[in-house]
């Protein structure tokens, strides 16, 4: 596995390893590190990861400097190393939703979490994230995104996955492309209220979306969650049952 770091937006930086013998055509694993006073890693990556994405962490700022690690739900790509981080940075809290804190992280992490409102903004200096609450968007109950507002950067997590290995970051469509991985892997959570959450994500008009799976993204931002709400929408409609008559 080869590991690899770019620059998506000033002082944010994306963390990419990329997984052959995921999918048909694999799959890349991607970390945000924000470089600021208070710097923060959105997504531990796994545990056999760590020793990877440590050493890109290393080449941008000490790695015990971390103070806060942050990812969107508790699955073990996004936050499987969090422990081995909260040992490497002695000062680093994990800074969560408050109903992932109530349900999970209380327990799972080795020092006790922050637990964030939705809204709720943390000022890294240089550098101001807010913490956005998304029930099951893309999936688990706890799920929840993080918006960077100096460079409009929306930490999506999960959506807009795509396979293969794509360039670092990229305007061209992603929405093709994140309907084409839903097919595959039926990842996401079809709910009434899905499409009206991700549109919720389109008001912010960010102009780079980092994501999980896949390329970054800096075209249309807010156009692009408008499409990929329309994308849900459909399927919930394809997949309801039809009323008997």
């Amino acid at each position: 596995m080869n590991t690899t770091t770019h620059e998506i937006a000033d002082e944010i930086f994306r963390i990419s390893t990329f997984v052959p013998e995921v999918g048909p055509m694999g799959l890349t694993f991607n970390q945000f590190l924000i470089r600021a006073d208070e710097p923060l890693l959105f997504h531990t990556g796994p545990r056999a990861m760590f020793p990877a994405v440590r050493g890109a962490v290393a080449k941008l700022l000490p790695p015990e400097s971390v103070r806060w690690i942050a990812f969107g739900h508790v699955e073990s790509d996004e936050c499987g190393s969090m422990n081995e981080w909260l040992e490497t940075a002695p000062q680093a809290t994990v800074a969560h939703g408050e109903l992932g804190c109530m349900v999970s992280l209380n327990d799972l992490a080795n020092r006790p979490p922050r637990a964030l409102q939705h809204d709720e903004v943390i000022d890294l200096g240089g550098k101001r994230v807010r913490h956005l609450d998304t029930p099951h968007v893309p999936h688990c109950w706890e799920a929840r995104l993080l918006f960077e507002e100096t460079t409009r950067t929306l930490f999506c997590g999960d959506l807009f996955t795509h396979v293969g290995e794509p360039s670092p970051i990229t305007s061209d469509d992603i929405v093709g492309p994140a309907r084409e991985a839903e097919a595959m892997f039926h990842a996401s959570c079809l709910t009434p209220t899905t499409g009206s959450t991700i549109r919720s994500l389109a008001s912010l008009e960010p102009d780079v979306l980092g994501v999980m799976h896949g390329s970054s993204f800096n075209g249309a931002c807010a156009q692009a969650l408008q499409n990929l709400a329309d994308v849900y929408d459909e399927l919930l409609a394809a997949a309801a049952p039809t009323s008997m008559t």
